[in-house]
């Protein structure tokens, strides 16, 4: 066999090889491609359809706590910064009892047995006008919050619970005191209505720490 013939064989086997290298090339990327559209329309979740999904619980947990409301009555200022705090936690919706007559400093003045609130307290028919209109209806789990006055609850409370139909809901009282706390005023709810759910309530302070930790134990 002479030269020129071997030399053409050497060419002819080098382009069948590049020729069969290309074709494998062009074969994998077709497969890889094929593959990929297989996997969206399965659904077959990726990193995308994961963040779409966990977006979802989100919205979720935003429906659920829709369904908490904090509502509170405060005359100070002290069990505000407390109801805030509950709903800033729980993401629940803030309600306040708001007195139709404003409670003044000298209403305030217990070592006063002729103050307002010492008649309102020695009164147990005495029921002081709320101002503003509540909606109790959308809500499951109401934290119900106030101050702690002459030993018991302030009766403006009670006027909210004969205004606002709580049968069937679960209430968790919370108060604020300068030391008494709540189970007086948990026994006076109690009796008040009791087709209530109950939860027994805490005194609180304004610390967020112990706040939480009290909303964590209750699991509410």
């Amino acid at each position: 066999m002479n030269k020129k013939i071997i030399a053409l064989i050497g060419v002819v086997g080098i382009v069948l090889i590049g020729l069969g290298i290309w074709f494998l090339n062009t074969n994998n990327k077709s497969t890889s491609t094929n593959s990929s559209s297989r996997l969206k329309d399965n659904n077959i979740s990726t990193d995308e359809d994961n963040g779409y999904t966990n977006n979802d619980e989100s919205n979720n947990n935003e429906n659920n706590n829709s369904k908490i409301a904090i509502v509170y009555f405060s005359a100070s200022g002290t069990t505000k910064g407390v109801a805030e705090k509950i709903a800033s936690i729980t993401k629940g919706e803030l309600i306040e009892i708001v007195p139709k007559e404003k409670y003044t400093s000298a209403d305030l003045d217990w070592n006063n047995s002729k103050s307002r609130t010492s008649i309102e307290c020695n009164d147990k028919n005495s029921r002081p006008d709320i101002a503003n209109s509540i909606n109790v209806d959308d809500y499951d789990v109401i934290y119900l919050g106030y101050p702690i006055w002459w030993g018991d609850v302030p009766h403006i409370i009670l006027t909210f619970m004969d205004t606002y139909k709580l049968d069937g809901k679960t209430v968790i009282p919370f108060c604020t005191s300068g030391g008494t706390g709540i189970s007086e005023s948990m026994n006076t709810l109690k009796n008040y209505n009791k087709n209530v759910n109950w939860i027994e309530g805490k005194r609180l302070s304004s610390t967020e720490s112990e706040i939480k930790n009290w909303i964590e134990s209750i699991n509410y």
